[in-house]
């Protein structure tokens, strides 16, 4: 447990409840009355160490609490004012020991050890936790068997199912590691991810496509599309499209725009600070057909943040649209990409031939994209 506890949270330090009959004196053993008790039981984990390892470690952290199995729990929880309910109650285990004479008699009763589920048929099983995992161990055939049975009314069977497949899975590895006499492999190593998974995995991260040969550019793809389908839809947000050819016929209209009126050189540094919307497409797009560096600033940054990357960048201007609004200081210019759109006079005497004049070769970077600085001073990166 404490090993998938790992894989699943990544957590390194957990407490969990250990079970105990309380009868840790010989004189309470003939007893009988309700002796049972819970111990919080702490364990450490260190991924780099061995299955092993980590399975000794818990051992003798199992025998060494058992020692204090005389102490009440309530009393442990007295001590911790702060915890309400502690959560290490919702996991316990135990540990019980069947033999085929293991029946007691008392008077003309007799008792035998039953486990905390029962079936009703072959598909329904009636048990007394949501969850439950039991691993038996036969010492005559040297047999290890587990069962599952979990609260349909808590989890899908779906859940469940892989659950099983994912802890088959892991004895698998480990048996496996034992096999090949690698019993020092570190426990990170070990996954709970599916062969099925994995190849998902492989292909949603498969994203390489392959161009033809003369297309070197992003914006020499989209010309190759709007040639090809112009009337075909090219980008769609809620109710609002625009076809390839319309698309095209606004990113030419303000890649004209940024060349006429700002003098843009092939790799200048753009910045972009857009929501969601057909312009964040349209002055993309534009960007990279003048030749820019296409820069996106996200609107949810802090201001000190985003003059920061300006000053890095040494943008001299930043695209943007009407729902950005106070965002930067009046000493930054701000083009607002609609403004120009919607700007008649403007489209009428447009020289679109000017567009053939920029240079652009797959060495050009295309944009440039910083970390969070979460650790210092963010870092940009060109690609």
């Amino acid at each position: 447990y404490v090993f998938l506890f790992k894989l699943t949270n990544g957590e390194k330090d957990l407490c969990i409840g250990l079970n105990t009959h309380g009868r840790y004196r010989d004189e309470l053993k003939s007893i009988i009355g309700m002796f049972v008790n819970a111990l919080p039981l702490r364990c450490q984990l260190d991924p780099h160490s061995s299955f092993h390892k980590l399975t000794k470690h818990v051992q003798d952290t199992m025998i060494n609490c058992t020692k204090y199995s005389y102490f009440p729990l309530q009393r442990i929880l007295n001590q911790h004012s702060n915890i309400s309910n502690p959560v290490f109650l919702d996991t316990s285990f135990e540990f019980l020991s069947f033999k085929n004479n293991n029946t007691v008699m008392i008077g003309n009763s007799q008792l035998l050890p039953t486990s905390s589920s029962f079936n009703i048929n072959e598909d329904e099983v009636v048990t007394t936790s949501g969850f439950s995992l039991s691993v038996y161990h036969d010492m005559n055939i040297n047999q290890l068997s587990c069962t599952i049975n979990a609260s349909l009314d808590l989890f899908n069977r779906e859940t469940v199912e892989k659950i099983s497949q994912q802890f088959h899975f892991i004895l698998h590895q480990l048996s496996a590691s034992i096999i090949d006499n690698q019993m020092k492999k570190p426990i990170y190593e070990l996954s709970l991810i599916l062969s099925n998974e994995q190849y998902l995995m492989q292909s949603l991260n498969n994203t390489q496509i392959s161009f033809p040969s003369s297309l070197t550019c992003i914006h020499h793809k989209f010309v190759y599309e709007v040639m090809k389908h112009p009337q075909k839809l090219a980008v769609e947000l809620d109710e609002q499209s625009l076809a390839y050819a319309e698309l095209f016929a606004y990113v030419q209209m303000l890649a004209v725009h940024l060349l006429g009126e700002y003098g843009i050189i092939p790799s200048e540094v753009i910045s972009q600070c857009v929501e969601r919307s057909l312009s964040m497409i349209i002055g993309m797009m534009a960007i990279e057909m003048v030749g820019g560096v296409y820069f996106p600033l996200s609107f949810r940054d802090p201001e000190n943040r985003l003059h920061m990357l300006l000053e890095q960048t040494q943008s001299r201007f930043v695209l943007s649209h009407y729902l950005i609004k106070n965002k930067f200081k009046d000493t930054i210019t701000m083009l607002n990409i609609d403004s120009i759109l919607v700007n008649n006079n403007l489209f009428q005497h447009i020289n679109f031939d000017e567009l053939s004049y920029v240079h652009v070769t797959i060495d050009s970077i295309a944009y440039i994209i910083f970390t969070s600085g979460s650790t210092g001073m963010p870092k940009g990166v060109s690609i």
